[in-house]
């Protein structure tokens, strides 16, 4: 596991470089503030960012937190000092993958980045198949649209309408989207 760690304190930072270096991971940046963590985030893509919550500068732990999940980078595993209420519910509005709570606990750490991981490919994976499905469903109903047009317009039946959609499919090279995209189109110019 690529992991990006982001803390204030070295001192910290060392410490958890070596604990992750013990579960055979590689920490493959470092950073001490949320902007610089945010620009190695995009440059390095880590497979998991381990971060502070707060942090000197203009931008947070929980704000660089945000623009790196918003931007599909990688999960984010908040690392802080501070467990209130306020705190843990803004992280889960951001969309954070987990919560550590210093002091940390050795034993805790890995196994929570490897949930958190986890977690994200399977989120990832559900998104992608998600597209897909939406995808399905807009050639679907294009598709429908575009055979009742056929039916109504050239007294054909359900069956004869969709071949005709397939052989122009075929004969023209388009995708059966794009010629009942067309045949939708051109019915709606008719009707003008």
């Amino acid at each position: 596991m690529r992991i990006m760690v982001v803390d204030d304190e070295p001192i910290i930072r060392m410490d958890l470089r070596e604990m992750l270096e013990e579960h055979n991971c590689l920490v493959v940046a470092e950073a001490s503030d949320g902007k610089t963590a945010i620009n190695m985030a995009r440059s390095v893509r880590p497979d998991l960012a381990l971060m502070d919550i707060k942090m000197p500068g203009e931008i947070n732990g929980l704000t660089a937190s945000k623009v790196i999940i918003d931007e599909d980078i990688c999960p984010v595993v908040l690392l802080t000092a501070y467990n209130q209420r306020e705190l843990i519910e803004e992280a889960a509005q951001v969309g954070v993958y987990g919560y550590l709570v210093k002091p940390i606990k050795e034993d805790e750490v890995y196994p929570t980045l490897s949930v958190a991981l986890a977690k994200w490919w399977k989120m990832r994976q559900l998104m992608k198949e998600n597209g897909s499905l939406k995808n399905k469903l807009e050639k679907r109903k294009a598709i429908d649209i575009a055979k009742g047009i056929l039916m109504e317009k050239y007294d054909m039946k359900e069956r004869e309408a969709y071949r005709k959609i397939q052989k122009l499919s075929m004969e023209k090279r388009q995708d059966m989207l794009e010629i009942s995209r067309s045949i939708i189109i051109s019915n709606e110019l008719i009707h003008l």
